[in-house]
């Protein structure tokens, strides 16, 4: 298979421009895949305060599309180095629906990132009260207020109805050691702000950077498409 010599040269541009057009498709599904397993891997602890599975959800989706993404743009290139119009065809048809698949979890992504505070207010102090009787609970909520340096939904007077303020509220020391708070609690020797607060920007960061992530890559993923269509047509 090859071009005709009308073509030839309109048909090397296409075939560059394919495998192009693909090397920044798999870069860019690669930056979707990390940022999606290390939002997974190391703030799965906030899964169990946020109310709602949309986010981690979203989240799940971009990971295994990125990579088929990663897969996808090597059978491209495949195509366009052999000129093959089954490889082509086949890989128009996959990068149209992983295209749905990725524009679908990029803005169920952004859509989260609005509807984050909404939800998680609510959803929080629910579980406040099952703190220290469900394990699951308990340990969402030290790691948060832990690892986020928080106390409490708005402030540290939101335990007060609940029992004691929890240990993973007071300050952290050198060493690993914390100050004491759990018994007269005040604002230099526990964290002072809300979890809510420092929770909801860090998943509308994370959100947005996803979300905004699996967008370009959907659109750069466009250009594949009509590359691999020119060159379809251009192969005799």
């Amino acid at each position: 298979m090859g071009f005709s010599s009308r073509m030839d040269c309109c048909g090397q541009f296409v075939k560059y421009s394919l495998f192009i057009a693909n090397f920044v498709i798999f870069v860019g599904g690669a930056i979707v895949f990390c940022l999606t397993l290390w939002t997974l891997v190391d703030r799965s602890f906030v899964n169990e305060l946020l109310g709602t599975n949309l986010f981690s959800g979203a989240v799940y989706v971009l990971l295994v599309t990125s990579v088929i993404i990663c897969l996808v743009s090597f059978l491209g290139c495949v195509g366009a180095g052999k000129e093959v119009k089954c490889l082509l065809l086949t890989y128009f048809i996959i990068v149209a629906l992983v295209f749905v698949t990725m524009l679908i979890g990029g803005v169920l992504g952004y859509v989260f990132r609005e509807r984050v505070q909404q939800t998680m207010r609510q959803e929080m102090r629910s579980t406040m009260a099952l703190y220290g009787s469900r394990r699951e609970i308990t340990q969402a909520w030290d790691l948060t207020q832990e690892r986020l340096q928080c106390c409490g939904v708005d402030t540290w007077h939101d335990w007060n109805r609940y029992g004691p303020v929890p240990e993973s509220c007071c300050q952290e020391l050198f060493g690993g050691q914390r100050k004491e708070c759990t018994i007269f609690p005040t604002i230099t020797n526990l964290y002072n702000q809300g979890c809510l607060y420092v929770t909801t920007n860090f998943i509308r960061d994370h959100a947005a950077v996803i979300g905004g992530t699996s967008i370009a890559v959907a659109i750069l993923m466009i250009f594949g498409m009509i590359f691999s269509c020119l060159l379809f047509n251009m192969i005799e």
